[in-house]
């Protein structure tokens, strides 16, 4: 009897997992409890895989024999429980591809903070070098997409938690943890151990030919490192800033003017003053990338160019301009505290900040010390400001509340002054007010265009 796939979810990861599904001559069948978008429904269509949109079919979905289920879809949902109550193994996009491989080998990251800039810088130094990699998992293509339809050497991946925790046979050749800090908690009923425990998962089934590249200063990932040590057969790869370090496998620290990274008798040093991508966080990030391409076998050289070439990643800590003496920049994707700290730590210039959203549980304290030394206003951006203004009030001088991006943008303009820098670093999830993180850095960098620097030109 033929096996039955059935993938649940019609976005990126959804139709490319079905497609690969028919490809590998599977009976499959996608559902979507809303509406597809067309680019997705007509490559599906191309490939003659049945699906259905705008509510789920039961007897259609529980007649499956394993259920690939997209990311954005939580475990309480109804249908994964009657799913579960029935048996019927469920698993993530990246599980499914994985047995599909034919010899690829993969480069993995994960984090709670910095994965998209790293896996980013990760796929540009491979590509430079004239890899034949491809870009995946949380961002690029669907992972499952191009194996269907490419052949690459390399894949790199970036991976949530929740795509991490659909994975149980699959192996990262090379796996990367930046940090473990509080997020997506909601989904991990609020406890911090289960959302730590998720993101360690980067390292399930690594032999002694795999390897892995972690944040020796991140108390979290060493403390689980350690607690794993004895079942750890790959090559331990830590990058640091501030704990001690030494790793017969390799390793990277960074002196604060500069790092080096090395994995075996291979080496580099990075002039960190040098690099487009500025602060410490982005120094950890290029240390993750270094190592973790030393590993795949890259060469010294080619990854030092490609590190001084590597532009900031859109939403996170993007220039958007300068007017009126005053810097503008979109750092959208910080929707975490943490994320907010190391952004609040890069700031050279008085700041004005612009946060708030869907707040997520979030402790604001490890922002105050940040806040009272670079921060001269805060404007809260959202339909609920009173937790922000009840923790920044006597913090920063000035605490103002907005409910709109256009309140917001005209509060900052207002109380920025020239030599300053208006951050846009949420904090915050971002769907009280737009669809997700990428519409509110668009909307604010739109806003800044047609309200500032087009007003500059024409003056």
């Amino acid at each position: 009897m033929k096996r039955r796939i059935v993938v649940l979810g019609g976005g990126i990861s959804g139709y490319g997992s079905a497609i690969l599904a028919k490809k590998e001559g599977l009976d499959t069948f996608l559902s979507d409890s809303g509406q597809i978008a067309e680019r997705f429904r007509r490559r599906l269509d191309e490939w003659q895989v049945p699906y259905e949109e705008g509510g789920h079919t039961e007897e259609l979905i529980l007649s499956a024999t394993e259920v690939v289920k997209s990311p954005g879809i939580p475990d309480t949902a109804p249908i994964v429980r009657r799913i579960r109550e029935k048996g019927i193994p469920v698993i993530s996009e990246i599980e499914f591809a994985g047995r599909y491989l034919d010899g690829a080998r993969t480069i993995c990251i994960t984090g709670s903070n910095g994965k998209t800039t790293t896996t980013s810088l990760i796929y540009k130094i491979m590509r430079d070098a004239g890899m034949n990699a491809a870009l995946g998992g949380n961002i690029g293509e669907s992972f499952a997409y191009s194996v269907a339809t490419e052949r690459y050497d390399w894949y790199v991946l970036e991976l949530s938690s929740f795509q991490l925790d659909g994975m149980y046979r699959f192996r990262a050749d090379i796996g990367v943890l930046t940090n473990i800090t509080p997020d997506h908690l909601d989904r991990y009923d609020h406890s911090f151990d289960k959302y730590a425990a998720s993101k360690m998962r980067i390292v399930q089934n690594q032999t002694s030919r795999d390897a892995f590249v972690y944040s020796a200063d991140d108390q979290t990932v060493s403390r689980l490192t350690d607690a794993m040590s004895d079942t750890m057969r790959m090559r331990r790869l830590p990058f640091a800033a501030h704990t001690a370090i030494a790793s017969g496998a390799g390793d990277a620290f960074c002196d604060g003017e500069s790092f080096t990274a090395a994995v075996g008798d291979k080496s580099l040093t990075i002039d960190i003053d040098k690099m487009r991508i500025k602060g410490l966080h982005n120094t950890y990030n290029a240390m993750a990338a270094a190592l973790a391409t030393l590993a795949a076998g890259v060469d010294p050289e080619s990854i030092r160019r490609s590190i001084y070439e590597f532009s900031p990643v859109e939403h996170r800590l993007e220039p958007c301009g300068v007017a009126g003496g005053v810097e503008y920049v979109n750092d959208s994707k910080a929707t975490n505290v943490d994320s907010v700290w190391y952004a609040l730590q890069s700031m050279t210039r008085p700041t004005v900040w612009i946060a708030g959203g869907t707040d997520k549980g979030n402790d604001y304290e490890p922002l105050k010390r940040f806040a009272r030394e670079k921060v001269r206003a805060l404007v809260c951006m959202g339909l609920d400001n009173d937790k922000l203004v009840r923790e920044f009030t006597g913090v920063v001088p000035q605490v103002v509340s907005a409910s709109s991006l256009d309140e917001a943008m005209r509060a900052a303009v207002s109380l920025a002054l020239p030599g300053d820098t208006v951050l846009l670093s949420p904090a915050c999830a971002s769907f009280d007010l737009f669809r997700n993180y990428e519409n509110r850095g668009e909307e604010f960098k739109e806003w800044v265009k047609r309200n500032l620097l087009e007003d500059d030109i024409r003056k």
